[in-house]
């Protein structure tokens, strides 16, 4: 809802100029995420259908994020077909479709694994195709929206360890022209505590206050905006939390900004005045019917009582241009760092040292068969202020951590997925390489029981263990659009390679969700986890309030 008004008018006014009539988004937000699929919850999902494309708001621009694979009445499980990190309670947009949506078998709940798709080509309207006499006669409407949580979290066990409780209140709201004006607002907070250590919350509230939005926004126009307050950037998120100022302006296909303040205490993120951060970013943003591209640089500066903690240079690039091919990259350098002399005294290197890059690509090379590769190389970050200096030298020392990854989806007929996965990562300090190997087969549609099954295994193999998880789950709509649920069965079988011991673990999960009423939501999940000599309980307990 960051800037729902402004893409609403764009697009609005963009297709008045190609004679079109505007759709409406529908909003929607991210409920569960797996390894496999992202799940989304929209009040209704009517309008639309399996095929469809989901979008999520960067920049003021709708982006294509999510393929829908499946669908109950309230709820869809999506692949992302973007590079882009999800997270519980993301708001995502779909443009209402006009196919015939197919029936509600399916409860979206617990994993189904699925093909991945390739991004679908979208044209947005280019905010400085409308003319400024057009932009000026905006009528700023008041818009809120967000959500109320209170969840809660049970372990026991037939162990002598104790009993324990955790209960977490959660507030996201989203105000839009606060008043009809050009003041916006946005905020996320939780509070965790647990029962019996009610004095850690005593002796500090932020072990258990997490604040990790709460902002004003201004929009002078439709290209220019400031941002007062702690909040994560979407174009440097790389960077976390910013606790001060951000100024935004767009010129065509041009934008940039600055930041400038602080950034969360890193023991409990709470406010901190020594942690001063400041830097800018430039991007690009190039669309066409056939899909988009978008790059962007950022320059930043972090201290730590006035003296430099950390700088380096952030740069991302993603494309669609070619149809049924995705790709992305991201390289980050660090440009400074303190050498120790052999007098003990430390002086400044301000060369580059790669400190992160990451490369995927995705393309489906028919309707049924999709393939997809990454590449990481990894160093651990280094804070030279933070830290103390036997900490830094020993960071300095890691190696790059090398990861590969590949995948293939293949979708034989309309109601079976198979995919295959593997990945391979490499430290030199590690005993031996680790390497993952992951296989589903998914049925859409079980005959006579209304419901979708999945079976899955990983086998894994470290330095330090080998084994395999091994499972198998349905899920479906028990009452149509009021209550769905799910079964699953794990079987876990690790052995350690510095010793004989087996760690043999069977693990039963059920999870039911219900539609109270309107936009209040319930949901109750319970796994058992049961070994040779032990058994382990976890219930989790959710009532959601949206508005």
């Amino acid at each position: 809802m960051r800037h729902l008004a402004t893409v609403l008018v764009l697009v609005f006014f963009g297709l008045i100029l190609k004679g079109q009539t505007p759709v409406e988004p529908i909003e929607g937000s991210v409920s569960y995420i797996s390894s496999q699929s992202i799940y989304v919850k929209f009040g209704s999902t009517e309008n639309i259908a399996v095929g469809d494309t989901l979008f999520f708001l960067q920049d003021g621009s709708l982006i294509p994020a999510l393929k829908v694979m499946n669908l109950s009445s309230i709820s869809c499980v999506c692949n992302p077909i973007a590079n882009h990190t999800f997270t519980v309670s993301d708001k995502i947009f779909a443009k209402p479709s006009t196919k015939v949506a197919q029936p509600a078998i399916e409860t979206i709940e617990k994993p189904v694994p699925v093909i991945a798709p390739v991004p679908v080509p979208t044209s947005i309207a280019k905010s400085d195709s409308i003319p400024s006499e057009k932009a000026a006669q905006k009528v700023l409407k008041q818009e809120i929206s967000g959500r109320a949580s209170v969840s809660a979290y049970s372990n026991f066990s037939n162990t002598p360890s104790d009993n324990s409780l955790r209960m977490r209140y959660t507030l996201s709201v989203n105000a839009k022209n606060l008043g009809n004006s050009k003041l916006s607002a946005e905020t996320y907070i939780s509070f965790v505590h647990k029962k019996g250590e009610w004095s850690e919350i005593t002796s500090n509230i932020f072990n258990g206050l997490k604040i990790y939005s709460l902002a004003l926004k201004y929009d002078f126009n439709d290209k220019t905006s400031l941002w007062l307050g702690r909040k994560i950037n979407p174009k440097i998120s790389n960077v976390g939390a910013i606790d001060g100022v951000q100024f935004d302006k767009k010129y065509k296909t041009i934008s940039f900004g600055v930041i400038a303040g602080t950034r969360p205490n890193y023991t409990d993120y709470s406010f901190d005045a020594k942690l001063l951060q400041f830097g800018g970013y430039l991007s690009h943003d190039y669309n066409t019917k056939n899909g988009n591209m978008q790059s962007s640089v950022a320059v930043i500066e972090q201290e730590n009582n006035g003296k430099t903690d950390r700088r380096f240079t952030y740069f991302q690039h993603s494309n669609a241009l070619v149809k049924n091919l995705y790709l992305f990259g991201s390289v980050e350098f660090d440009l400074y760092k303190k050498v120790m002399n052999q007098d003990s005294s430390f002086s400044q290197n301000n060369s580059p040292r790669l400190s992160n890059l990451y490369i995927s690509a995705r393309y489906k090379i028919i309707k049924q068969l999709s393939i997809s590769a990454s590449y990481s190389a990894r160093q651990n970050v280094v804070y030279y202020e933070t830290f103390a200096t036997n900490i830094i030298e020993r960071l300095l020392e890691t190696t790059t951590l090398h990861g590969y990854s590949a995948q293939i989806n293949i979708r034989p007929t309309k109601n079976i997925s198979v995919g295959l996965k593997a990945g391979y990562r490499d430290r030199k300090e590690d005993p031996a390489p680790s390497t993952n190997y992951y296989a589903y087969l998914t049925f859409n549609r079980v005959p006579f029981i209304n419901a979708s099954a999945t079976l899955s295994a990983t086998i894994l193999e470290t330095g330090y263990l080998s084994g395999g998880i091994y499972s198998a789950g349905i899920t479906r709509d028990i009452i149509p659009g009021k209550l769905s649920g799910g079964l699953s069965f794990k079987y876990v079988d690790y052995k350690f390679t510095t010793s004989e011991t087996k760690l043999v673990q069977n693990m039963g999960e059920i999870d039911l969700t219900w539609k109270v009423y309107k936009k209040l939501y319930c949901s109750v999940n319970y796994e058992g986890t049961f070994e040779k000599d032990a058994n382990y309980n976890r219930v989790y307990f959710n009532l959601t309030q949206r508005f």
